[in-house]
């Protein structure tokens, strides 16, 4: 808080109340609110991620920070004063004892100031509030078909009002929570017009509509709570601990957070892999189906990565910590499902703010209608007769059937279900934009290396000259590279940890910029890199030698007289064609931007029939050219994976990461990850996005379409209160049905 006031002057002092759960902030004078409530926001939410948070015995009450056992600047504590009376603590500037009197207070929203970990139970309660809504809404049922069969009278109003309690508990709770922040919307209007029903005699009806609502809350809560379950059910309970190997060779127990890169671990079958890693003893395969959706186990070896929360299942292997347990992939998915869950789409944020004002237009609008019945058509103001309904009767109708329930559920509830649906099959959505955008894309656009390629050079073959000496220049080679971070360095590294190699001993590494290494074994001369470079000091040029194919890259090797190649190949995934060939199918135009060579990008053409191949790009071309696309009124989604398409997938409509080892930077920008770099699944994602698409606007029609015919039957006095609650809630719920259809489906066209 000393931090915070520092920077905001006008900050005089901020009080933490524990009974009621929140913050209030003191000002002296003119002051910007509300950049003071957004910082001081923000500072308590980064506190409540600490660990230690639930051991601070400043929010407890049991101490102040001179006696907290964490080091705080003497400087810090001269700056403040802290004050405990029952359940607050104020925490206020040094300063005169009258300038409290002229502070000026306000109170902040803010979530419950709890311990992060006492969050977690409350979210699975979360998920089945549905279950208790149901038992509501059943007994709010019974209880009225009791009070309408079995009973008369004064009973039947008690059964009655037991009705009423049950099916508006939830709901009264909500709105409770509403009015405090001033706020009405569709709750309110159900309890007014339950209410108005009871003070004209109508329980019936009354009760009926509580029914119907607390029925389509308990699905909209179980639809809301399924989603959430499919998205945690990605995640298995990670390892807390991992088995650590020693430098002298013992196995020791360590917490998984201390986990530092180049550590060697242990893992045994079913185990799961506590980080990302690299084989470096043994073979298995792993079970990576919560983070890509493939059920289907992936072989391990030496030199294969391995990823954070998957399962080791029949092995026991060695594995080396490439990144700490926060730089994980798993980590990265959960990040961007969290974001994911509070990014809403364009159209749903429409629905947000209209359905606040419709609200209050609608209660203006029936207020109206109450005396235009009333005084010009001369209906009696509260009572009903056979031959005609009250003014009131009528306003009641109109308030239930003009509600937007239906309207304010059709978009969120479809957007949660698909970005849930999607995570299951290792599509991770950021948010409702981009499931809404990438249905409106007309062309797709795709890097070569990592995207149609599995972008993991390979040895294709080791050549000798003379013949004979193959193993001696994979050997040489792997001596060299090993020290090496390049592309092509990591390829013959793998090669020759999986060829189990055993590396020279080198002396004098040198590094040549865009030619290759230079050092010395047992005296002579050895040099790795470029055709040219190495020929420079042989008698003999290898212009006459075989240059290497198209697709092809080589690393030529010269020592002692003997002279080498090793060629290098990024294999085209297998899925690439039959993605290329369904997309154009689907009426999308394909395009390729590369780096590569022109060559390259024809054979791409023939091998893949992708409609334009645009070749030697750098970065910002690659912009450019998304640009010119979009020029032509074309809508781009951008794949890509590395740190050089970050910039093309930002100025596309729809950026599209892959796999989860994509570059950090093209996972900030890109709106949908495709996990495990599975190109397969970004048809998944578009067909998905267009599924969603058409369950939102049948969710739209029927919400939309349902209030105008109602509200035109009741503006015309046409329309009982029991048919308008029916046709109102049977929205409600069927459009809360329409958009679980997503969540259940196997894929199929919707």
């Amino acid at each position: 808080m000393a931090e915070v006031m520092a920077s905001e002057p006008s900050l005089e002092a901020v009080k933490l109340d524990r009974g009621r759960q929140n913050l209030s902030v003191a000002t002296l004078g003119r002051a910007d609110s509300a950049a003071i409530e957004k910082t001081v926001s923000e500072r308590v939410a980064q506190l409540r991620q600490r660990e230690d948070a639930s051991q601070c015995g400043l929010l407890q009450g049991s101490s102040d920070c001179t006696t907290c056992p964490t080091t705080i600047p003497s400087d810090i504590r001269d700056r403040l004063t802290v004050r405990h009376a029952d359940q607050t603590t104020t925490i206020a500037r040094v300063t005169c004892p009258t300038a409290p009197t002229f502070w000026r207070w306000k109170d902040i929203a803010l979530p419950k100031l709890v311990p992060r970990e006492m969050h977690l139970p409350e979210e699975h309660e979360q998920d089945d509030e549905w279950k208790s809504q149901l038992v509501a809404a059943g007994l709010c049922g019974l209880l009225s078909l009791a009070a309408h069969f079995l009973a008369n009278g004064s009973l039947a109003i008690f059964l009655y009002a037991l009705a009423y309690l049950a099916g508006s508990w939830f709901a009264a709770q909500e709105v409770w929570e509403r009015l405090q922040k001033r706020q009405l919307d569709v709750h309110f209007l159900m309890l007014a017009v339950a209410g108005g029903s009871a003070s004209i005699g109508a329980w019936g009806e009354g009760a009926m509509l509580l029914f119907l609502f607390s029925l389509s809350g308990a699905l909209e809560h179980y639809a809301m709570g399924r989603t959430s379950r499919e998205i945690r059910s990605l995640f298995k309970s990670a390892p807390k601990t991992a088995t650590r190997i020693t430098a002298d060779g013992h196995e020791v127990s360590c917490p998984v957070e201390e986990l530092e890169p180049s550590m060697r671990l242990l893992i045994k079958p079913g185990e799961q892999f506590p980080v990302d890693g690299e084989v470096v003893k043994g073979a298995t395969a792993s079970d990576e189906s919560n983070l890509t959706g493939e059920a289907a186990p992936v072989d391990k070896a030496i030199g294969d990565a391995v990823l954070a929360g998957t399962l080791n299942l029949w092995g026991a292997v060695e594995v080396t910590v490439s990144r700490r347990a926060s730089q994980s992939a798993l980590q990265k998915i959960i990040q961007l499902i969290k974001e994911a869950q509070h990014l809403k789409a364009p159209s749903q944020r429409f629905t947000d703010k209209f359905g606040t004002t419709y609200t209050y237009l609608i209660l203006g609008l029936t207020l109206a209608m109450f005396f235009v019945w009333w005084l010009l058509f001369r209906d009696d103001p509260f009572i009903s007769s056979p031959q005609s309904r009250s003014a009131f009767y009528k306003s009641m109708t109109l308030l239930v059937v003009a509600s937007p329930c239906a309207l304010v559920l059709s978009i969120p509830s479809a957007v949660l279900a698909a970005i849930a649906w999607a995570a299951r099959r290792g599509i991770l959505f950021r948010g409702g934009a981009a499931v809404e955008n990438l249905a409106e894309v007309t062309l797709v656009a795709m890097d070569k290396t990592g995207t149609l390629t599995t972008g993991e050079l390979k040895v294709e073959s080791v050549e000798s000259f003379p013949p004979g000496r193959e193993a001696d220049v994979a050997r040489l080679a792997y001596s060299l590279e090993k020290l090496s971070t390049h592309p092509l360095a990591r390829a013959i590294t793998l090669h020759g940890k999986q060829q189990r190699l055993t590396p020279e001993s080198i002396d004098h590494v040198e590094s040549v910029a865009g030619a290759g290494l230079e050092a010395s074994i047992g005296g002579h001369a050895i040099r790795l890199g470029k055709r040219d470079w190495v020929a420079r000091n042989l008698s003999t040029p290898l212009t006459d030698r075989t240059p290497a194919g198209t697709g092809f890259s080589e690393v030529w090797v010269t020592y002692n007289g003997l002279v080498g190649r090793i060629l290098l190949r990024d294999d085209i995934r297998p899925q690439s064609r039959s993605v290329v060939r369904r997309l154009r199918d689907l009426g999308l135009r394909t395009v390729v931007l590369t780096g590569d060579r022109q060559s390259t990008g024809q054979l791409l053409i023939q091998q893949l029939e992708v409609d334009e191949v645009r070749a030697e790009l750098k970065p910002e071309q690659k912009v450019d050219a998304i640009r010119s696309f979009a020029a032509q009124n074309q809508k781009v989604a951008m794949i890509g994976d590395g740190v050089n398409d970050a910039p093309s997938l930002a100025a596309a409509d729809v950026g599209v990461a892959m796999g989860a080892r994509g570059a950090d930077a093209a996972l900030e920008q890109a709106e949908v990850v495709l996990m495990h770099d599975r190109l397969e699944n970004f048809l998944t994602a578009y067909e998905l996005s267009q599924r969603a698409r058409r369950i939102i606007w049948q969710n739209l029609v029927i919400s939309l379409g349902t209030v105008m015919v109602l509200v035109a039957c009741a503006l015309l006095g046409r329309i009982p209160l029991t048919l308008g609650v029916l046709g109102h809630e049977g929205s409600t719920v069927i459009v809360v049905l329409n958009s679980l259809r997503l969540l259940l489906s196997r894929g199929t066209r919707t």
